[in-house]
C-alpha cells in the first residue's frame, strides 16, 4: 500500500472516496474537488497516482479490493464512495464488495454493460451509472431530432433544448399555450445576449429564442419536430 497524501482527521459529512484514477474517476474527483468537497482518490498505478497528487490533496495507490486496506485507510469514515473502475470487472465487484462489508453508506459504482450493473447492485451499491450507454442514448437524440442538448431521467422523463416553434414566436407563454398543445413545460428561456429566465405565462418568446423544456420523452421530441 502506497503512502496516504495529506488526509489527517476524519473525513467531513461532504467527503468523497474515488477509488479507480481513469479517465472517468479523474473527471469525478477533480470536479468533486472543485465543488469544494474533500475528496481521496485511490488506485493500484502508481503513475496514476502520482499525475493526480497534483489535483486532489489526498491520493493513495493502495488495492481497493482489500477490506483491511480499506479499513486502515479509513474509508468507512466517508459519506459517499464512488468505484469508477471500468477495465477490471473482478476488481470493480471485489471493490463494492469491500466497501458495503465496511458499511460505505452510499456507494456509486461505474458498470461498462447492464449484467456488470446488475452485479454491482447485489454486491452492495446503491447507485449504479453506465456513462458510456448514457452519452450513446444523449448523442442519438441529438443527431435524429432538432434538440440542442439533451438529458434523460427515469420513467421515460427528459429535459432539452431546441429552439422556439414558430407559432410561438412574438406570444407570451400563456397565448401560445405550448403546455397544452405539446404536453410539455417549458422551465426557461434563454435569449442571446441575455441571462436566462424562468418560464412565467407572461414570459414573451422571440424569433431565435431558445426554450428550456421537460416533459415525456416522445412529448419532447415532438416539440423539437415542430421547432
Amino acid at each position: 500500500m502506497g503512502k496516504l497524501l495529506g488526509l489527517k482527521g476524519s473525513p467531513q459529512g461532504d467527503s468523497v472516496v474515488v477509488i479507480g484514477m481513469g479517465r472517468f474517476g479523474k473527471s469525478v474527483a477533480t470536479s468533486l474537488a472543485q465543488l469544494g468537497h474533500e475528496v481521496l482518490g485511490i488506485d493500484e498505478s502508481a503513475e496514476l497516482v502520482q499525475e493526480m497528487s497534483g489535483a486532489l490533496t489526498h491520493v493513495v495507490q493502495a488495492n481497493s479490493t482489500s477490506v483491511e486496506t480499506l479499513r486502515q485507510l479509513n474509508v468507512a469514515s466517508f459519506a459517499h464512495a464512488v468505484v469508477a473502475i471500468g477495465s477490471d470487472l473482478e476488481a470493480s465487484i471485489l471493490t463494492v464488495l469491500a466497501l458495503s462489508e465496511l458499511g460505505v453508506p452510499d456507494i456509486w459504482a461505474k458498470a461498462v454493460n447492464e449484467r456488470h450493473g446488475r452485479i454491482l447492485e447485489r454486491t452492495g451499491a446503491h447507485h449504479v451509472v453506465q456513462p458510456e450507454a448514457r452519452m450513446g442514448e444523449r448523442v442519438a437524440h441529438l443527431v435524429s431530432s432538432k434538440l440542442m442538448e439533451y438529458m434523460e431521467f427515469d420513467d421515460d422523463f427528459a429535459i432539452a433544448q431546441a429552439h422556439a416553434p414558430q407559432d410561438a414566436v412574438d406570444k407570451t407563454l400563456a397565448d401560445s399555450d405550448l403546455r397544452q398543445r405539446y404536453n410539455v413545460t417549458v422551465v426557461g428561456l434563454k435569449r442571446a445576449g441575455e441571462d436566462f429566465t424562468y418560464g412565467r405565462p407572461e414570459t414573451m418568446v422571440r424569433q431565435g429564442d431558445i426554450v428550456i423544456i421537460a416533459g415525456k420523452i416522445r412529448d419532447v421530441e415532438a416539440f423539437a419536430g415542430k421547432a
